[in-house]
């Protein structure tokens, strides 16, 4: 299996692993719900996190040229659930960044409530202009709502990729740690959080994001 489920007392930590690139397909999409939907009933904060050197390295390209444009709709409209799912849900959520984070993998970590990622030669970012790709809605919404506002055109027109330390400066991460740290320093913050009193966290956490949720699941169905 590509996702593994594991639980530290009340802290649930989801593990991305297929040991090549961690590629996002409708299978892997469909695992990871499950995952959270077992998560969420069980703990009360979650850890996202990918095997060493990288996070996710966005959408699985085979599938794609598989399945071409007949599928990339359903694909997309996926894609958004899941990712509504992660920035309004109810639990917090700590991206444990372990390497690169590229495209549809750049846009699961701005889901994330806290992003802790790992120093080291990795990137981070949206490279659909450089494929000929346009966005759909969450590769801008999310964006535009964690990104340093200065920096969105280098980062999402232009298709920057960016070094860690530039990733934390515009707002990819939230605090870069040695690569054998990032998991404990996820699992520890997620803790701190899951003592925060739950039905107040969630509700402020929906309300804060609300506003990027309805730009993102007005696009459903229209890819």
């Amino acid at each position: 299996m590509a996702i593994s489920l594991d639980f530290h007392e009340k802290v649930a930590q989801i593990t991305f692993d297929d040991g090549k690139a961690n590629a996002i397909n409708p299978d892997w999409m469909t695992e990871l719900t499950a995952a959270l939907d077992e998560a969420e009933g069980r703990a009360g904060a979650i850890v996202l996190a990918g095997r060493h050197g990288i996070f996710s390295g966005g959408f699985d390209l085979k599938w794609l040229a598989t399945n071409g444009l007949e599928k990339s709709g359903e694909l997309l409209d996926q894609a958004s659930r899941l990712l509504v799912r992660i920035y309004g849900g109810p639990k917090p959520v700590v991206a444990a960044c372990t390497g690169h984070a590229i495209a549809m993998g750049a846009f699961l970590l701005l889901a994330c409530d806290t992003r802790i990622a790992a120093t080291g030669d990795f990137r981070f970012g949206a490279n659909e202009t450089v494929n000929n790709m346009i966005l759909p809605a969450f590769g801008i919404a999310l964006p535009r709502a964690r990104l340093d506002n200065r920096r969105l055109v280098s980062a999402i027109i232009q298709a920057e990729l960016f070094a860690p330390e530039d990733a934390l400066a515009i707002g990819y991460v939230d605090r870069l740690v040695a690569q054998e740290a990032v998991v404990p320093m996820a699992l520890e913050a997620a803790a701190r959080l899951a003592a925060l009193p739950g039905a107040a966290y969630a509700a402020n956490k929906r309300k804060l994001h609300q506003g990027t949720i309805d730009e993102i699941e007005a696009a459903i169905g229209s890819y």
